[in-house]
């Protein structure tokens, strides 16, 4: 059989694998957000996607909005459709608290922790990759920022680098959008955060909120926006006039190596594959060439 760890090319198979969720914006009583998006059904299509990639990720990453208004009942609906998907990948759950959270409910109903303002934040060793979660999320309010106590936390960590290095986890990304009205809810004072990450052993940073995919660098680290499991944002219109829809709906597959880190766009969708020339049987019969032979067979062109 043909595994993850099969290499076909120069570079050895991922070291770590991530799935990289986000903004879910569940509601309670199964509601349509904004009476329009079927937000459980587009979740429950989006975990069907993930179990159908047939690997087990060392982790599942949902950076924020698990929630649209943070209600108890929303975040039992949210456990009642991941959790079982997680436990059958054997996959840890990592779950960060967006601006759409309520951290006292999100603490005692996803969690199972005191119901207290605290911010939601942790760390998680995958087997030498360190995983951050920060919390960017200001009480009563859309816009993100991570306070100087957290900034301090994240110091400590970062002191002591990782066999494999660290990723960021948060929702707001301190990234630069083009759509006017997104600067509003940005990440605060990103230069003080950026003064924690620069020369640090961090790799990569994961956020949400966008609700369309995009990424960039901060402090010399790439970051990576991965868009929304509810609805998306239709850059295919002038900036001034970007507006939701319900398509687009996809989620990151992050691939850990030890020079570089991948960051694949995984679209959610119900047609049926048009192409079934690579499957499983191909694979394994180009694994049984040599790398040689497998060059003359699949890169040597006929005509």
């Amino acid at each position: 059989m043909v595994g993850a760890s099969t290499q076909f090319g120069q570079h050895p198979p991922a070291r770590r694998v991530i799935v990289h969720l986000s903004d879910t914006h569940l509601l309670a009583g199964d509601r349509r957000l904004g009476g329009r998006y079927d937000v459980a059904a587009n979740l429950a299509r989006t975990m069907r996607a993930v179990e159908a990639l047939r690997i087990r990720p060392d982790a599942l990453v949902f950076t924020g909005d698990l929630t649209d208004l943070g209600e108890p009942e929303a975040y039992a609906a949210l456990r009642a459709e991941v959790e079982p998907v997680a436990e059958r990948l054997g996959a840890p759950l990592v779950w960060v608290a967006g601006n759409h959270d309520e951290r006292p409910a999100m603490r005692e109903h996803l969690l199972d922790a005191d119901a207290t303002q605290e911010p939601i934040t942790g760390v998680w060793d995958l087997d030498g990759l360190r995983l951050v979660a920060l919390d960017s999320t200001v009480t009563g309010w859309h816009h993100g920022e991570i306070d100087a106590a957290q900034r301090d936390w994240l110091a400590g960590i970062l002191a002591e680098p990782a066999p494999l290095g660290t990723l960021l986890a948060l929702h707001h990304p301190p990234l630069p959008t083009h759509i006017p009205f997104f600067d509003i809810l940005e990440l605060r004072d990103q230069r003080a955060l950026a003064e924690v990450v620069a020369g640090t052993d961090v790799r990569g940073i994961l956020a949400g909120h966008l609700h369309y995919s995009t990424s960039g660098t901060f402090a010399g680290v790439p970051v990576s926006v991965a868009a929304a499991t509810c609805y998306t944002m239709d850059l295919a219109r002038p900036a001034v006039e970007v507006n939701g829809m319900d398509a687009g709906q996809s989620f990151h597959l992050v691939h850990v190596y030890d020079d570089t880190i991948t960051h694949a766009v995984v679209p959610v969708v119900d047609d049926p594959q048009t192409g079934e020339y690579f499957t499983a049987e191909w694979t394994e019969r180009m694994a049984r060439l040599t790398p040689e032979e497998r060059l003359d067979a699949f890169s040597r062109k006929r005509s």
